[in-house]
């Protein structure tokens, strides 16, 4: 038994390294056990970042077989597979060295093998020592989801987010589980580089944690790019064999069945707690199989905190961060601490068009009994957009009735990751659409398109009160 630490960190990805440093900051002794193959999370080695970088090398080739509409003569564009998976490769690479020098350091002690808790101070590592410490932070992440309920499914060969990133050629045909982040992502994605997709979605629209109205929008463009797409169906059968899969669902009260050479497994994640031991620490779960926490990251055992998307609510990387930071700073008595302010939440889907949100949406303020005001303006009405031939989508504002306090804002259109943090500061500065335009806006441009619903709620606010 080594000497207790006074933070011990299981997982070493974006909660569980944040949280380490700053403990490092505050002076502390700190360890970190993570038993992964490779060390750095899964937003840099299987998530945010090969993905993204993929999708923008898409994005490109897509801009260059769309040249005729711009007038340009490009005879051909098409994805250089073996390139595109050693430029990825590439960059995840240097994300990975950097972060894995940060954690060997020697400001932490790190023990490369996976922990589970014996009693609520104490873990034990694969290889039987121990270890104990004040504290603890789990940042243990997320797995890849196989629902039961999916007839034939487990029983069935498929593709994870993990495979289709690491694709070094151009498969000829894929059938698409799922209508969330992961799966509409890499379902264009794949259509974009030449494969024929199918995506079957079980909720009536895709991207079901979002508005209907963005989800109807995204649909529309992938329908357009010639993704054969289903929602609102439900899933009777799905079998494999040497030649590829088959899945039956049910649309539109018919029996579908749609083949492939592939299947992708997009149904979600499910939190990675297995093989923790959590009932000796005392730590619970919600139902949905998170780590139950308080405001300050606490579980159960309030010397315990969790992070990231073992405990969710949302599985984002900046959430995850300002997760770790809150537990190490709380655990240790840092004064005048806020916890995280889940009204600013911003979510970005890296879709083509871009779907992005930031505060309280309409849903929300419905559900809890809330009067708003809520405008909003289309692309393909906007100077700039036009002339990018990227007229999909709309710009939304949600603000309170009285004042115009912005409460939140939706974004589905080019750029949309980019435009919605203009939306950041005046959120966190409780800010007001009278506030905003003030400020100048550059013409053309598309950050400019704001105005519009922001002056329409000005003028609602203006008329109600005269």
């Amino acid at each position: 038994m080594h000497k207790p630490y006074d933070l011990l960190v299981i997982g070493g990805g974006s909660a569980g390294f944040n949280a380490a440093r700053t403990a490092v900051s505050l002076g502390k002794r700190v360890a970190i056990v993570d038993g992964a193959p490779q060390l750095g999370g899964l937003c840099i080695l299987k998530g945010c970042m090969p993905s993204k970088t993929l999708l923008y090398s898409t994005e490109i080739l897509h801009l260059a077989q769309k040249g005729k509409t711009f007038g340009l003569r490009i005879p051909s564009a098409k994805a250089d597979m073996k390139a595109l998976h050693a430029r990825k490769k590439k960059i995840i690479g240097e994300f990975a060295d950097y972060r894995s020098k940060a954690l060997e350091s020697g400001k932490y002690d790190v023990y490369r093998k996976h922990a589970r808790f014996i009693d609520p101070h104490t873990v034990e590592l694969a290889d039987g020592s121990r270890l104990a410490a004040r504290f603890f932070l789990i940042g243990t992440g997320s797995k890849i989801s196989v629902p039961a309920a999916v007839p034939g499914l487990a029983a069935t060969p498929f593709w994870t987010s993990d495979d289709v990133l690491d694709l070094d050629f151009i498969p000829e045909s894929v059938i698409v589980l799922g209508g969330g982040i992961v799966a509409c992502e890499l379902a264009q994605f794949l259509r974009r580089i030449g494969t024929k997709v199918t995506l079957i979605q079980r909720s009536p629209h895709i991207l079901k944690d979002h508005s209907t109205e963005a989800g109807a929008v995204v649909q529309q463009a992938f329908r357009d790019e010639g993704i054969d797409l289903h929602t609102d169906t439900k899933i009777t059968r799905i079998s494999g064999d040497a030649k590829g899969v088959a899945v039956t669902f049910i649309s539109d009260s018919k029996t579908v069945t749609r083949r492939a050479r592939h299947l992708f497994n997009a149904l979600g994640r499910e939190p990675n707690t297995t093989g923790l031991n959590l009932d000796a620490a005392g730590v619970k779960l919600t139902p949905a199989g998170r780590v139950k926490i308080n405001r300050w990251q606490q579980t159960t055992a309030k010397h315990i905190y969790a992070g990231g998307d073992v405990c969710g609510p949302h599985d984002i990387v900046h959430l995850a961060v300002a997760q770790g930071e809150l537990a190490a700073r709380h655990a240790f008595g840092v004064k005048d601490l806020k916890p995280i302010n889940h009204a600013l939440l911003l979510n970005v889907v890296f879709t083509d068009p871009t779907l992005a949100s930031i505060g309280r949406q309409e849903s929300e303020l419905a559900a809890r009994g809330e009067k708003f005001l809520v405008s909003s303006y289309p692309f393909n009405d906007h100077g700039k957009s036009i002339l990018m031939d990227a007229n999909y989508g709309y710009v939304k504002v949600i603000a309170e009735p009285k004042r115009g306090r912005i409460l939140g804002a939706e974004i589905v259109g080019p750029h949309a990751g980019e435009l919605i943090h203009v939306f950041s500061g005046p959120l966190a500065m409780k800010a007001t659409v009278f506030d905003m335009l003030r400020a100048p806006w550059y013409h053309p441009t598309l950050a400019e398109i704001l105005i519009y619903p922001l002056e329409e709620i000005a003028d609602q606010i203006k008329v109600a009160k005269s």
